[in-house]
């Protein structure tokens, strides 16, 4: 009965059922994000009973984090799939929320963003002030990275006009196909050892067979050795002469119907519906590499020229590719906590800065620098279509990160400010 009461004073609203691989997950909606709370202060006996459940989530998730959708082991990198632990992590990163929104945490937040930020003091804005400032925000496009820089249209324009011919070359594209399909190789592998299914299997096997046709057709020019020298293929009579990146395509469609309904897999179904896209504009083109040189790079030119024209500003497969070619990795990258852009001026003497934020159950130094690291990604990119789309004024990157039990400072990692603050009653 205790426990029952300790539940219900933490939450406010349903608790939303869903059954999925025969374990129970709920959706809860806590008190704190239950609308606008600004100016509304909970009670305190709240905050105790709250910290005592973070305290005990903390110790079973010391080794555990959601990053950018997934649950992983943060020691190792390799993906958990365990819904009661995914359920533990949620809840405790939504009662860490409502306490960054208390009175005396906006207070220690409020001094230190004035004592670390010269455009700070310009402005009585405190970021994380408001609760659509605590909430998690998934960076998957860059349209959503222009609303929040406030970018024009225009500027959004040169953006497009800037990253398209650079993300686009045939290097670019078929190694970012591969990551895509190897991320999706990967965690197959991890359903089929441990719940085999139907549709799991079966896209085990369209995987093998689309990498192993990138593998055959597409190899790198390496001028160290002889490998771009080759003949042309007039005589040589077999299908291979007729491949087009449509025949890529159709193994996509099969490939995204077999895991259309595997809740696990979502993530990466999203990724291979926006490679789709590009592969619907290149069908035509051909994929043979059994031909003389100049032919192949006739082949590559093609399909830079027609991803270039036809992939839009807001487009997930041009997102997709630009994350590839900044980091070598293609999932949405996901925040806790999204303070936004915040700063005084306008032109060339204006300063703004972004803050952005994460939540660890654990102050281990490893934790928290791959916290940091998580979160010079973000802003690194926030940064780029910055400067690229030609901004005027000074964009200072602050991250922000909360951890149980430990001790406020300062770090810098790569010239960026990154405050780590400590949760506690």
């Amino acid at each position: 009965m205790a426990r029952r009461h300790l539940w219900s004073s933490l939450c406010w609203g349903k608790h939303l059922d869903a059954r999925r691989n025969g374990f129970v997950r709920r959706n809860v909606m806590f008190y704190h994000s239950f609308g606008e709370t600004r100016g509304v202060t909970l009670p305190a006996r709240w905050y105790e009973k709250a910290f005592r459940k973070m305290t005990k989530l903390s110790d079973c998730l010391k080794d555990v984090d959601s990053v950018n959708g997934r649950l992983v082991n943060v020691k190792d990198g390799s993906i958990v799939i365990d819904d009661l632990m995914e359920h533990k992590v949620r809840t405790f990163k939504s009662l860490a929320r409502a306490f960054i929104g208390s009175p005396s945490i906006q207070q220690t937040l409020k001094r230190s963003i004035l004592a670390s930020s010269a455009d700070a003091k310009s402005t009585p804005h405190v970021c994380f002030g408001e609760v659509s400032e605590r909430e998690p925000t998934v960076i998957s496009s860059l349209t959503k990275i222009s609303d929040i820089l406030n970018i024009s249209a225009q500027q959004r324009k040169s953006v497009r006009v800037a990253v398209c011919p650079q993300v686009t070359r045939q290097q670019i594209w078929t190694a970012t196909l591969e990551e895509v399909l190897n991320g999706l190789k990967y965690e197959l592998e991890i359903l089929n050892g441990r719940c085999p299914r139907h549709a799991t299997k079966m896209g085990q096997q369209i995987v093998s067979v689309c990498l192993k046709f990138l593998e055959e057709n597409f190899t790198s020019f390496n001028p160290d050795s002889s490998s771009w020298m080759r003949v042309s293929a007039a005589a040589k009579a077999d299908s291979t002469a007729s491949r087009k990146w449509e025949d890529v395509l159709e193994i996509f469609d099969d490939l995204i119907r077999c895991i259309k309904y595997e809740e696990e897999l979502l993530l990466h179904l999203k990724k291979l519906e926006a490679m789709k896209e590009g592969l619907s504009q290149i069908r035509d083109v051909g994929v043979d590499r059994c031909i003389g040189y100049k032919d192949a790079r006739h082949q590559e030119s093609l399909v830079h020229k027609k991803l270039t024209k036809t992939l839009g500003y807001s487009s997930p497969c041009l997102f997709t590719l630009l994350l590839y070619y900044l980091y070598g990795y293609v999932r949405d990258l996901e925040v806790d906590l999204s303070g936004g852009i915040w700063g005084h001026g306008e032109g060339e003497g204006s300063k703004r800065c972004l803050h952005m934020g994460r939540i660890l159950a654990s102050d281990e130094e490893n934790i928290i620098w791959n916290g940091v690291k998580h979160l010079h990604k973000v802003l690194g990119l926030f940064k780029f279509v910055w400067e690229t789309a030609g901004m005027k004024g000074v964009l200072e990157l602050q991250g922000h990160l909360w951890c149980m039990g430990a001790e406020d400072r300062t770090l810098t990692y790569k010239g960026n400010l990154y405050v780590i603050h400590g949760i506690t009653l």
